[in-house]
């Protein structure tokens, strides 16, 4: 019996992820994998983010039942053993010999063959468990350690979110984390809903933003290019912007926050720069506004001498507001990371702050919940030049209500001293943070 092509590329995906540091979202919707039936692609999706997203709780769940410590377990058997225990505690309607048949199978063509009898054993064992999902006890946990375990989440990191957020706002973001967060589009440009409903895709109404679209269902990365898919966060931060002439979004792929600027201001000139060149070429393929010029350069030493007066500087960061879609983050992630992240955010605000023209303003943005990539690198950045000052945040959301566009009822939660977060769970988007720097 032939191994089902949806375990056979998540078995994949999963090794790479491990092995090469990989992102599971951008090799699932790689050229590799296109030719995947729908229901497939579906299936080797569940089976990739559920493995990433409860890790630490299989492990534990396989070593209870395994003969063998980890550290003598090799990549592709412990791959197969993860996906197996996945699909038996998580997928009640997936027939047990199919997920044990083809765990066996993957590890044989992994030419680990004298390990099929040991996985074939403990999934066997893993079968006669009474087994709680942890998810759903979740709410219970008092402490950073038994909601670090339920959660599957490090505990150094929940440590973290319940000192700065509390520990009913740390349970509402590790329950966030652990489900499938709902894709929602922009709905901009000649795209609209009638559109989407020829292609099969049903919307509900945006949580945050009037233009927002959640997909109820259908498949809308099949119109890659035609439609904005962004969570309601990403798109607030853009929004924040506000009206420009010369406008500079740094750090700018794959494009989704620039595409918002272009549209938002189409007699505008947008420069977007990204350091990669095929990241570069991405944002030019997925982004069709002719008011915008991409040029690859390192933000660190922008090539340019005109100043700006509306800058996005959207900063690559650690992503701990993008759990839920990259729960691979969450294992590789070290405290000491937090330091190099710094030293470069603060380098590209720094020199994005160079070309702000008097009276325009900068928005710092991250999609991290941690201090040290947020409050404290534009604190630095402010001890660095005195030109500038912030702008409470505040008053540009209330602008945003008042135009209809906000639609989110209580916009103090969406406000931490003068700057934006957005806290996933708390709120129904990804974590993001903002600021608004305006040159005096």
């Amino acid at each position: 019996m032939p191994i089902a092509p949806a375990r056979i590329a998540a078995f994949d995906i999963l090794l790479r992820v491990s092995e090469q540091d990989a992102f599971a979202s951008e090799l699932l919707h790689s050229r590799q994998y296109q030719k995947l039936t729908p229901a497939d692609h579906r299936l080797a999706t569940e089976l990739v983010m559920g493995v990433l997203r409860w890790c630490s709780v299989l492990d534990e769940r396989i070593a209870m039942q395994s003969s063998l410590r980890f550290s003598k377990l090799d990549d592709e058997v412990l791959t197969a053993l993860r996906l197996g225990c996945y699909q038996l505690t998580h997928l009640t309607r997936t027939p047990v010999h199919a997920v044990i048949h083809d765990s066996v199978e993957l590890v044989k063509q992994s030419r680990k063959r004298s390990a099929a009898s040991f996985v074939n054993a403990v999934l066997r064992k893993l079968t006669s468990e009474t087994l709680t999902p942890e998810s759903s006890r979740i709410s219970e946990a008092q402490n950073a350690s038994d909601l670090a375990s339920l959660s599957a989440h490090p505990e150094w990191l929940v440590q973290r979110w319940i000192g700065a957020f509390g520990i009913n706002s740390a349970r509402q973001i590790c329950c966030y984390d652990q489900q499938v967060p709902q894709t929602s589009v922009a709905i901009a440009g000649d795209v609209t809903e009638a559109m989407l409903g020829t292609a099969g895709i049903k919307l509900a109404p945006g949580r945050l933003l009037k233009s927002a679209r959640r997909i109820f269902s259908g498949d809308v990365t099949r119109l890659s290019g035609r439609v904005a898919i962004q969570d309601e966060g990403s798109r607030l931060i853009a929004l924040l912007v506000g009206s420009g002439t010369r406008m500079l979004d740094c750090c700018a792929a794959p494009g989704g926050k620039t595409r918002t600027l272009a549209e938002g201001n189409p007699n505008s000139s947008v420069l977007a720069i990204d350091l990669h060149l095929h990241r570069a070429r991405l944002l030019r393929k997925l982004v069709s506004a002719t008011n915008i010029s991409v040029v690859v350069a390192d933000a660190r030493s922008l090539p340019v001498t005109t100043e700006f007066d509306r800058i996005l500087v959207d900063v690559p960061c650690s992503g701990t507001g993008t759990l839920a879609r990259n729960p691979e983050i969450k294992w590789r992630l070290k405290p000491g990371d937090f330091a190099d992240l710094q030293a470069r955010q603060l380098g590209i605000l720094c020199s994005a702050l160079r070309h702000l023209m008097p009276g325009g303003r900068l928005i710092y943005s991250s999609c991290s919940l941690e201090r040290e990539e947020n409050e404290d690198v534009v604190h630095r950045a402010l001890n660095v030049d005195g030109r500038f000052r912030l702008i409470d945040c505040h008053a540009r959301l209330q602008g945003l209500k008042d135009e209809g566009e906000l639609i989110w009822e209580d916009i103090d939660s969406l406000i931490s001293g003068p700057f934006l977060r957005t806290i996933p769970g708390v709120h129904p988007c990804d974590g993001f943070f903002a600021a608004i720097f305006k040159r005096q």
